[in-house]
């Protein structure tokens, strides 16, 4: 007679560190000094930059201000201790007026790593390449670059979709649990999987261009358009086209799938300064222009600072997005007037904050606990608006 008993399961092996070394790595106290070295961690391209440097002149302020959260006044140096600040440079009309790195690894020379910060700069460069005819228009087809992509969710979704984050693939992107889309993207890029079949695989949940979903695909998508439409790698046309221009202090890098042919995590794996990408932003904050050289089209800057589509504005996101911003072009908005501040942002807490009226550009570079966390974020918006509003 035969038993149908089955046999105990044995227990599954714990994960290995190498399973488990984005939880490791991206927690604190390690992640101050993961975010400061990710080049001894990942696969790096340089990002060069040019011959000469551009001064950021100091005009050092004592910036005595509080800012009011939660009914309650709090100082800068509270702002850095609550939200884990490790790099803070504060621009005014082109000049340092504050500069401060709390972090234990950070410095004017660390690079940083910038997260989705990276998606901002994807979007500038996706300017240049229009203005340089790389690119067509913003109408053109994901497929048109990448027929990869034929017969995936991605097929109809044009650039201005995805650089609005309105492709309509995926579903909301969470932290959370292990399985989720942004789990298995994290773990193909550091364990050498394959990023693009993730991409390809990933189902349609709503209409191309209604609705607003935050999607690093999208954004890492729109980093492959770039290099196939340009011939170049991501950091080799970042080089040429922006960070040479800007009068960088210090080449920067991307960071690079693990997996072969190697490509860079164009959606958030940029790593630079915290004074060159206060570079980046006082680019933005001038419509495009460094020294009197147009090196990002001046209508592709005042995009960025709101498209006008009612599902992008303030308030209007949904539950991808918190409810203080909008969005547009790859970048946060924080106003209706196409005039009024913006930033990029990346997880862990960094920020390029533009306001081009008060003439303001922060930067502010953190190493939070977790990935996301409106309250911390809500806090930090607080006061960076302070400070511009102060100085203005």
């Amino acid at each position: 007679m035969t038993s149908t008993t089955q046999p105990p399961a044995l227990d599954a092996p714990p994960p290995s560190w190498w399973d488990r070394q984005s939880d490791l790595i991206m927690r604190r106290p390690f992640n101050e000094f993961t975010f400061t070295h990710m080049n001894w961690l990942m696969p790096t391209e340089r990002v060069a930059r040019g011959p000469a440097t551009r001064p950021l002149p100091a005009a050092h302020l004592p910036l005595d201000l509080t800012y009011r959260f939660d009914d309650a006044d709090h100082t800068l140096t509270d702002l850095h201790r609550r939200t884990f600040t490790t790099a803070f440079v504060v621009l005014h009309h082109g000049a340092i007026v504050h500069e401060s790195y709390p972090g234990a690894f950070a410095g004017p020379r660390t690079r940083m790593q910038l997260f989705s910060l990276s998606k901002s700069v994807t979007s500038i460069l996706v300017g240049i390449a229009l203005a340089d005819g790389a690119i067509g228009n913003v109408k053109d087809q994901i497929t048109d670059y990448r027929p990869d992509f034929r017969g995936t969710a991605y097929e109809g979704a044009t650039l201005a979709d995805l650089l609005d984050m309105s492709s309509g693939v995926g579903g909301l992107e969470t932290w959370d649990g292990t399985d989720s889309f942004i789990r298995q993207f994290e773990r193909a890029v550091l364990t050498g999987g394959d990023v693009a079949a993730i991409i390809r695989s990933t189902p349609r949940t709503a209409a191309i261009g209604e609705r607003f979903n935050y999607s690093t695909f999208d954004a890492q998508v729109l980093g492959w358009v770039l290099e196939a439409a340009t011939g170049r790698s991501l950091a080799a046309y970042a080089s040429e086209t922006l960070w040479s221009r800007i009068g960088a202090e210090r080449d920067a890098y991307y960071g690079m799938t693990r997996s072969h042919p190697r490509t860079a995590v164009g959606a958030g794996a940029f790593n630079a300064t915290a004074r060159d990408l206060a570079r980046v932003g006082l680019l933005m904050a001038n419509d495009g222009v460094v020294a009197g050289r147009q090196v990002v089209p001046a209508d592709w800057v005042r995009r960025s600072r709101g498209a006008g589509l009612p599902h992008l504005a303030v308030g209007a996101l949904g539950p991808s997005g918190y409810e203080h911003y909008g969005y547009a072009n790859q970048w946060w908005t924080l106003g209706e007037s196409c005039f009024h501040a913006f930033t990029g942002l990346g997880v862990h807490g960094q920020y390029l904050f533009v306001d081009p009226v008060a003439d303001v550009v922060i930067v502010k570079c953190s190493a939070w606990p977790t990935e996301d966390d409106e309250a911390r974020d809500r806090e930090t918006i607080t006061a960076l608006r302070r400070i511009a509003d102060h100085l203005a």
